[in-house]
Formats: C-alpha cells, structure tokens, sequence
C-alpha cells in the first residue's frame, strides 16, 4: 500500500512558487498539498489558492505564536509535511516541535550567507 503524505504550503506573497507545487504534485499520486496558509490578509496567494480550489487558512502573528488556531487546522487538515514557499515569518518553536524534520523551506538565495535579518538559517 502506498502511503499518502499532506502538504500544507506556507506563503506570504504573491503565490507563484505555492502554485508551481500545486501544480507540480497534482502529477504525482502520493502526494496531496492539503492547505494553503498565509498570514497575510492582502497577499495574491490567496486569490491562486482560490482559483486552485485549495482550502486555505488565513492568520494573524498572534494565532500562529500561540498555535491553537494554526495547530488545528494543520490537524484537521491531516498534514505530514510543511513547505514554507515564500513565506515571511519565524516559524514558532510549537511548530518545530510538531513537525520535526518535517518542514521544508524554499529560499531564493544561498543561505546563511544570504539569510533575511534575524532568521534561522
């Protein structure tokens, strides 16, 4: 039996690499991008997530810090994997700790040489 893995995509701009990975997995059997969430109420990503048919969730710093809301989608949402796919914000140590070796990021620059001020990497 081959196993399933849910993706949730993190994004915070316009969309393009989230919808490129949409795109890209609906080839591929095993793999389901489950979500879109985006902590940014103006941002593009949410018209692709849309036009896609994609749920998505949108947040604010204070429900991702504190997790509950963020924390039970990702539940509800069954979601193996993480992919932050242009996405703006620290990741918060609730989430590491619930996804560990689970999350994986898209940068657009070599890091930690080329890593935005005050981010991991």
């Amino acid at each position: 039996m081959i196993r399933k893995f849910n993706l949730a995509l993190f994004a915070s701009g316009s969309g393009t690499n989230a919808e490129n990975i949409v795109n890209y997995f609906a080839k591929i059997m095993n793999i389901n991008i489950s979500c879109i969430l985006c902590n940014k109420p103006d941002a593009y990503v949410v018209e692709r997530a849309k036009k896609l048919k994609i749920d998505y969730l949108l947040f604010n710093k204070q429900d991702f810090q504190k997790n509950a809301k963020v924390e039970s989608y990702l539940l509800e949402k069954n979601v193996n994997f993480i992919v932050l796919a242009g996405f703006l914000s620290l990741i918060p140590e609730w989430m590491i700790e619930k996804y560990p070796h689970r999350i994986i990021n898209i940068h657009p620059a070599l890091l930690p040489k080329y890593g935005g001020k005050g981010m991991y990497g």
